[in-house]
């Protein structure tokens, strides 16, 4: 009798004869009053056509008779003789066990169903009242050097820009209260599953086990204790999903449970990266095709979400880490290339489970119509529906880079980009479950791109991405104002780990400081929160406009040019007549009167002042 242990806490597999044999059940355990039904994936060899049957577990041993806690009510094969795929009926927690028979030959594995912790239902996702912290999680800090070395494909090596460099999650935990002293209340790390490519593997986003943290990261349970750490410090914790994509080295490709598990093609077919052929009228059935099948890259293979056991598995799968780790969040990678319906029915399947949950997809373009497409409520030609309550706004993104990127000069360049940008808000269903942003792990830093590299510059962005609408979200490393080390060696360069101590020099921490105003200040004013927009044209490379709501409002003045700039005042007054005119300005706490008309603005400042009623 041989045991196997692959995930001690939750089951164990025992192998009786040499066939059939279990080596995985996935999900790895689930819960009491669960929406989602549940399947139960079994991996191993020689499971089909196999009969089940389920015993409650005592002590560690079976109770004679069938239980009602855990029922079969249905099983199926795949193609692959080697999976089984059985449907349970979850009545009562418990350990049971699950016997499979096959040519008088019996294998079993223990399984656990747990009580489901109360108010799991109507936990709270991220919302516009959060700044959110995106850590490229090998990047960032090396909190245990010891799992470094690990016996994978890929060890650290520091000297290779493009390999991995140690970041770990425990790097993660001990860096909490830096970033909660930044004003930041969400965290965002790049994915932490498992991810055994031979090279290029730490950016994550080619998972080979979607059920188990990359040791070099750490452990499920180490991950399970950062959610706690960062819980105790106000942080939610966001987890990065990938279900359009899995690793070459996922274990599974070895032997597919059906051969439409992944789209596959006679030779090595790319996606367009062109994704608006998902809502193009005009589009041909065969680049809409391509543009959900079509792998992302080589070593990423294309899931194909229209098998539903697949579907069925990658809902099960998120729901599964929400409920475990606790999560307040998911970011969905590359969310319009995977297949629009099914995909929909996943982020659905993961909503009714959590209403109040809130997920935000990558949907990368720019025309601000064709991100607003993805955003559920959005009442769209075709009837379609993301159930995606947020996305990012790479617009308004662009928009900001491109105002800073210059001296602003010329027709349609400057901020009137940031207002035009702004203009478009009327085509999103919510406004402020968006997420805004200056840049993230997949392009230049701000500080690379913001003219002479003038960090004034980067101050006045983090001011726009500070009182605009929408939930905030920071690159780590731009709150010091980090620029890459070499941006013509591609991503890596962009993806260097956080400055510690001596590395932090005093320009480096005057830019923190000026975020951490910000952002802390931005913590508590809801205003900023759910308040309207109202903006002005600009003028001369100049942007206004007030946040407001019945209670108060906040002025915010940028002046991006080189020149000084006298503030009209007297243009505002259709809003600026409703409120006190006298307040403070939060970035140098003076007091400010709004209501005199030689108000003059410094050359590459800001003017943020809150006012009453």
């Amino acid at each position: 009798m041989k045991k196997l242990f692959l995930f001690a806490v939750l089951f164990s597999a025992i192998t009786l004869n040499a066939k059939p044999r279990i080596d995985r059940a996935e999900p790895l355990s689930w819960w009491t009053e669960m929406n989602c039904p549940l399947t139960l994936m079994l991996q191993g060899e020689d499971l089909a056509d196999a009969t089940v049957s389920i015993q409650l577990l005592h002590n560690g041993k079976p109770v004679k008779g069938t239980t009602t806690g855990l029922q079969v009510t249905g099983q199926h094969n795949a193609e692959s003789p080697n999976y089984l795929f059985v449907d349970l009926a979850v009545n009562q927690a418990g350990t049971y066990r699950i016997t499979l028979k096959k040519n008088k030959r019996t294998t079993y594995v223990d399984y656990t169903i747990n009580t489901r912790v109360a108010g799991s239902r109507e936990r709270q996702g991220f919302t516009s009242a959060d700044m959110i912290y995106l850590i490229m999680s090998d990047r960032f800090v090396d909190g245990d050097e010891s799992n470094n070395t690990l016996h994978m494909a890929e060890k650290a090596d520091k000297s290779n820009v493009h390999g991995r460099f140690g970041g770990d999650i425990k790097g993660i935990i001990n860096s909490l209260d830096h970033i909660s002293k930044l004003g930041a209340t969400a965290i965002w790390p790049t994915p932490l599953l498992e991810d055994n490519e031979a090279a290029w593997s730490y950016h994550g986003y080619a998972c080979s086990d979607y059920y188990h943290i990359d040791p070099r990261h750490g452990s499920n349970e180490l991950y399970k204790e950062m959610v706690e750490k960062a819980h105790e410090k106000g942080i939610k914790v966001i987890m990065d999903m990938v279900p359009n994509h899995c690793g070459a080295c996922h274990w599974w490709m070895k032997d597919l449970p059906y051969h439409n598990w992944i789209n596959q093609f006679d030779e090595f077919t790319n996606t367009p990266n062109v994704f608006s052929a998902n809502y193009d009228i005009n589009a041909s059935e065969y680049d809409r095709l391509l543009s959900n099948r079509g792998w992302f890259d080589r070593p990423m293979p294309d899931m194909n979400l229209e098998n539903p056991d697949l579907l069925q598995y990658f809902k099960q799968w998120a729901i599964w880490w929400i409920e475990y780790a606790n999560l307040d969040g998911l970011r969905v990678d590359t969310y319009p290339y995977i297949e629009m319906i099914p995909g929909s029915e996943w982020v659905k399947a993961i909503m009714e489970e959590y209403p109040n949950f809130n997920i935000v997809g990558e949907c990368w373009t720019r025309p601000a119509p064709a991100v607003a497409y993805w955003q559920s409520g959005v009442k769209n030609y075709n009837g379609f529906d993301s159930h995606l309550k947020s996305v990012m706004d790479f617009p308004v993104e662009e928009a900001i880079r491109q105002a800073l990127e210059n001296d602003g000069q010329g027709w349609g360049n400057g901020l009137t980009r940031v207002y035009d940008a702004v203009a478009m808000d009327y085509l999103y269903a919510d406004v402020h479950n968006i997420m805004i942003m200056l840049g993230n792990h997949d392009m230049d830093r701000i500080a690379d791109v913001v003219k002479d590299g003038d960090l004034r510059r980067v101050k006045l962005a983090n001011v726009l991405l500070a009182t605009m609408r929408g939930i905030p979200q920071v690159f780590a490393g731009d709150e010091y104002g980090l620029k890459s080390s070499d941006r013509s060696l591609g991503h890596s360069t962009l993806r260097m780990p956080l400055p510690l101590g001596e590395e932090v020099t005093e320009e480096m921490q005057d830019m923190f400081d000026y975020q951490s105003k910000l952002f802390q200040w931005r913590k508590g004013e809801p205003i900023l929160h759910t308040g309207k927009t109202m903006h002005f044209i600009t003028r001369d490379n100049t942007y206004a406009y007030f946040r407001y709501t019945d209670e108060g409002a906040i002025f915010v003045y940028i002046n991006a040019s080189e020149d000084h700039r006298t503030i009209p005042t007297t243009h505002y007054a259709e809003i600026l007549n409703k409120y006190n005119p006298v307040g403070q300005d939060i970035i140098t706490g003076k007091q400010v009167d709004l209501s005199k008309i030689d108000l003059v603005a410094s050359p590459l400042s800001a003017l943020v002042v809150k006012l009453g009623k």
